[in-house]
């Protein structure tokens, strides 16, 4: 049975107990040196990874516009008449920078009645021959828009368009002078694309009524 109440083991004797100011130094060092290899090994560990580690990637920069040519767009620009040129001016010169992401782009005549935006370019051109309705349904000549034509009125503008083998060519039916987007076959919605162009058109060039179409004119 073991006594609970005996006695602790002492020290033989002639065995020097501890001195308790060196025991409570020798705890403080310790503590200190710990930390000590701690900070050391950390600043060793940074230094080597700095070292080896590859170069941090760029940041990426936010999306611009697409690169384009820096050729000039061929355009006619046929001659206009007085009162022509002054509304293409309008026009024109209220023609944004950028359509979406299309960058604006040099045209090789008339910059005062053309523009061109884009690669394939979209184009705009002002002072065109104005559509006519045909007289008859049967009329295939090409020369006048049939009267079974599909009209678009976008924002107050009525267009008459046509699908060709590489765009579609958006051109104005009620408008003082007309104006006529073409939009590559390549691009979606190119309704829309016509339809950046209208309030423009509306702000510049007035709206006519004589040969448009009944339901096409806004009546402004």
């Amino acid at each position: 049975m073991v006594d609970v109440d005996a006695p602790q083991d002492t020290p033989a004797s002639g065995e020097k107990k501890p001195d308790n100011i060196t025991r409570i130094a020798a705890v403080w060092a310790t503590v200190v040196a710990v930390p000590i290899v701690l900070v050391v090994g950390l600043v060793a560990f940074t230094q080597i990874t700095k070292a080896t580690a590859p170069d941090a990637a760029p940041a990426p920069t936010a999306s611009g516009p697409i690169a384009v040519p820096s050729t000039a767009v061929e355009l006619a620009a046929p001659e206009l008449s007085a009162r022509a040129a002054q509304v293409c001016l309008a026009v024109t010169s209220q023609l944004p920078p950028q359509v979406r992401n299309l960058p604006a782009r040099k045209v090789s005549a008339g910059p005062e009645q053309n523009a061109a935006y884009g690669e394939p370019p979209l184009t705009v051109s002002c002072g065109v021959a104005q559509p006519t309705m045909c007289e008859k349904v049967d009329d295939t000549s090409g020369t006048c828009v049939p009267l079974v034509a599909d009209l678009l009125l976008m924002n107050r503008v009525c267009w008459y368009y046509q699908d060709k083998a590489d765009r579609t060519t958006f051109t104005t039916m009620d408008r003082e002078v007309p104006v006529q987007v073409e939009v590559p076959s390549s691009f979606t919605n190119r309704a829309q694309w016509a339809n950046e162009f209208s309030d423009i058109v509306v702000q510049t060039d007035k709206s006519i009524t004589d040969g448009v179409p009944s339901g096409c004119n806004p009546g402004q």
